[in-house]
């Protein structure tokens, strides 16, 4: 009983120091991701929503804008954005589990730090690192914080995806989708069109497409670098954004959807909804 007894306790002890290891190593990898973010800031103007902005837009994009951004509104330089959901780990089926997330986006320069908890079972989680950094795409998952699964980070086709992930989740922050932040569109027709960007060496084009009511429904890609094993696969990518409320002077959608397009059929990995969200102006 004796022997039992201290081999329990070790247990015990092994365990709670790796649960203290993993929140130190994950605590010091996220802050030094967003000093990374924040030293790559850039001070831009205009400070205030224009609505002269919108002349010369593609229609669709001006009455989404004109919805959403009430004249004067302050341009959002960052934004601290919790989220709850769901997060499918398998590449072929449904194998969903919980995840928890704090995410800082920054505008200009374009960037984000996404750093997520996937519960995998009880006591057991992956944390996440999904992030836009001065240029540079990371995405890095670890079991516990501790045991990296892997760890790519480029100025290629990670930083390509997360970029395209920067433009789709604008909507969240909508004066971001002005012309004077960078995002130059084109018509499409009636109720979609394509926007630009240009970051450094990369530039990334994107469709929307606005539903009856105006406001964006749907963001799509024709090709988005996915992760399957340590490979990226250029696969076409689509978001879905809905349940749109008023948070802070801005019309927001606090709910959405992401999947991946395979010759399969539509394969959604996020579900998720907004819980907390904190503009910088």
């Amino acid at each position: 009983m004796t022997w039992l007894l201290f081999g329990s306790l070790g247990i015990a002890v092994i365990v709670a120091a790796l649960w203290a290891l993993g929140q130190w190593r994950w605590s010091t990898s996220t802050q030094a991701l967003l000093d990374e973010l924040e030293a790559a800031r850039l001070a831009t103007p205009p400070e205030r929503f224009d609505p002269k902005e919108l002349e010369g837009l593609p229609e669709p994009v001006a009455r989404h804008l004109r919805q959403v951004l009430p004249e004067g509104t302050p341009i959002i330089r960052a934004v601290d954005i919790a989220h709850r959901g769901t997060f499918n780990m398998s590449q072929a089926g449904e194998r969903w589990r919980p995840f928890t997330s704090r995410q800082r986006v920054v505008t200009r320069r374009p960037g984000f730090v996404w750093n997520g908890r996937v519960s995998l079972a009880p006591g057991l989680a992956v944390h996440v690192h999904d992030a836009y950094v001065n240029g540079e795409g990371v995405l890095a998952p670890a079991i516990l914080g501790v045991f990296t699964l892997f760890k790519l980070r480029d100025r290629g086709e990670v930083a390509r995806g997360e970029l395209m992930r920067f433009m789709a989740e604008a909507a969240w922050y909508p004066t971001a989708l002005l012309p004077s932040q960078g995002m130059r569109w084109k018509p499409i027709d009636a109720h979609s069109a394509r926007v630009t960007l240009d970051d450094g060496e990369i530039t990334l084009s994107m469709t929307f497409h606005f539903g009856a009511d105006g406001l964006i429904d749907t963001i799509g890609a024709d090709s988005r670098g996915r992760t399957v094993g340590n490979l990226i696969i250029p696969t076409p990518w689509a978001g879905r954004m809905s349940n749109y409320q008023w948070r802070d002077g801005l019309l927001i959608p606090l709910d959405g959807e992401v999947a991946w397009l395979t010759p399969e059929g539509p394969h959604p990995y996020w579900r998720g909804t907004i819980t907390e969200i904190a503009y910088h102006r």
